[in-house]
């Protein structure tokens, strides 16, 4: 009796993670797609097994932004929801990810299953796409609808829930139809254009006139990689250029026209400046709340340029857009070659000057009376120490706040990521980012309240030996919030610290019963030749420093 070479669903899973998405590593929690899992290993594709499904959707999205891949994860039906949540900062980033989940047979629903949840809810406010695959006749084409789906218009995290708990009713199904009908994942996959050339022309335009534009990147530029356009049409009409927290190292930050970031989280001169522009240009920015203040930064009736890959963007946070729907990098490339050159330099050095005057005068500003690392001199030492080829991943909050206007990024080849607002997000990202990149050295900045929500990814990045650094802001308490909490108790009695402390722990100490390399630092000196030498054993490393819980941004400037 002759083996039979039809595939199953497995095979068909697996054929499409490695010879179609080109993916060399998903993450999971058990017990999912077990037969899948085995067809991987066949392939030489690592799977790694999480500690929540939570994390395992971090890891894949750390994974995707560093690589340009889609990132896969999976869960079994009752970690479904754990998994959904996990997809929100992939969602807001617009970063392609393929979520795999279990769920209750057919015959089972409505009946009060044990654990019974339905799961398509849960999905539908963090994917562009989620569906129900019941048979292994159906999976292809929901493949390829999930995959079109992850880069189409605005890149996100696509979802398919598969019958069967672990979804094996489908992985073990063999299938019996056309073999062409396999072919759909790869099916209809087109890359962005050009506007219309009335509009570009419109756009360059608007450009020439102005006395006072300025480029604002979001984050969708940098996984584009629109930096080459970006700076050829900011060095062509000498624009200033502005980024989201998410888009820093979109350029490097030592370009002559690079700003700085803008917005909620930005240094107190940037806001400022950039209500003074007579023109914005928008490249790959949703232009949502704290991009501008509320929608106050710039001010409504100022001419905006906006250039993004999905029509339906255009427009959507402020009135009178001009739009622009095409690739990112080529639509600027395009601008700088129609939008003559810049009248003059004045408005240019203004806002350059004053970037570098303020980083000046905040780091001499920068005190240590109390004994502890300030939390800005931390972030700026990262950037000192980092490779030419390195990887910042941050997490919300003040690690935002400080990596974003302290952390240098001024070779070309780094990188810097950042969680989307879910606090946690950046070290199971980074343990993704890692194996997404494994040539480039990666370096996690997080706070230690952060970093307990995924704190058991120790023994993951142990277990497979992730060459990642784990610096850890540690100031015992949630930075960002001790500052509110204490004006909430500046004129009443009580226990401010049962809201936003913590205990004081040593994480170089928890890190060595995980068996992993570990460094504390407690004095300024040597934090950069320590991230260093942890950067150089390509290992395993956790370095805990000891910082001020006192340390606080300048308020970013609000009309």
């Amino acid at each position: 009796m002759t083996k039979s070479t039809k595939p199953t669903g497995a095979t068909i899973i697996a054929d499409v993670i490695e010879k179609h998405e080109k993916v060399d590593t998903i993450f999971f929690v058990d017990a999912v797609l077990r037969y899948t899992l085995l067809q991987l290993e066949e392939r030489g594709i690592k799977r790694i097994l999480a500690h929540s499904e939570k994390a395992a959707a971090y890891m894949a999205d750390g994974y995707a932004r560093v690589s340009g891949k889609t990132g896969v994860c999976m869960a079994q039906a009752v970690g479904a929801a754990n998994l959904a949540a996990g997809l929100q900062d992939g969602y807001l980033d617009r970063v392609s990810m393929l979520a795999l989940t279990g769920r209750k047979a057919d015959t089972h629903l409505d009946r009060n299953a044990y654990q019974e949840v339905a799961h398509g809810p849960m999905y539908s406010s963090v994917t562009n796409y989620t569906a129900q695959v019941r048979t292994v006749e159906e999976l292809p084409r929901m493949l390829g609808n999930a995959l079109r789906a992850t880069r189409t218009n605005t890149p996100r995290p696509a979802h398919l829930d598969l019958d069967g708990l672990k979804g094996d009713k489908v992985e073990e199904a063999t299938f019996e139809g056309n073999a062409a009908l396999l072919d759909f994942p790869a099916s209809g996959i087109s890359k962005p254009g050009l506007p219309h050339v009335d509009a570009l022309n419109e756009a360059a335009e608007l450009i020439k006139n102005a006395k006072k534009p300025m480029l604002v990147a979001g984050v969708s530029s940098l996984y584009s990689k629109a930096g080459a356009g970006l700076k050829a049409l900011a060095e062509a009409a000498g624009i200033p250029v502005a980024t989201s927290v998410g888009g820093r190292s979109v350029i490097e930050t030592s370009h002559p026209n690079h700003f700085g970031i803008v917005g909620t989280y930005s240094a107190p001169y940037a806001n400022e400046l950039l209500a003074e522009a007579d023109l914005v240009i928008y490249v790959g920015c949703h232009m949502g709340d704290q991009i501008s203040c509320d929608w106050t930064i710039p001010a409504l009736g100022t001419n905006i340029i906006q250039i993004d890959t999905d029509a339906a963007e255009l427009g959507r946070g402020y009135p009178n857009v001009l739009g622009l729907c095409g690739d990112l990098n080529d639509t600027c490339q395009a601008l700088s070659g129609i939008s003559g050159e810049a009248t003059s330099d004045d408005w240019l050095t203004k806002c350059t000057s004053a970037a570098q005057t303020w980083l000046e005068t905040s780091m001499a500003g920068i005190r240590t009376e109390t004994g502890l690392i300030p939390a800005p001199r931390l972030a700026y030492e990262v950037g000192e120490a980092l490779p030419d080829n390195g990887v910042v991943v941050a997490d919300t909050g003040f690690s935002a706040t400080w990596t974003a206007q302290y952390t240098a990024f001024d070779k070309p080849g780094q990188t810097y990521l950042r969680a989307a607002g879910s606090l946690g997000w950046a070290f199971p990202a980074a343990l993704g980012a890692a194996l997404g990149a494994p040539d480039r050295p990666v370096v996690c900045f997080t706070g230690d309240g952060a970093l307990y929500y995924h704190i058991g990814e120790l023994e993951t990045m142990r277990r497979w030996n992730i060459p990642m650094v784990l610096v850890v802001n540690n100031n015992s308490a949630l930075g960002q919030g001790l500052r509110s909490v204490k004006k909430l108790y500046s004129e009443r009695d009580g226990n401010l610290g049962d809201l936003v402390e913590f205990q004081k722990n040593n994480f170089a100490d928890m890190a060595k019963t995980y068996g992993i390399k570990s460094f504390r630092v407690e004095k300024v000196e040597d934090i950069r030749p320590t991230i260093e030498q942890a950067i150089a054993l390509r290992e395993p490393v956790v370095v805990d420093v000891v910082t001020d819980p006192d340390s606080n941004p300048e308020p970013a400037w609000l009309v």
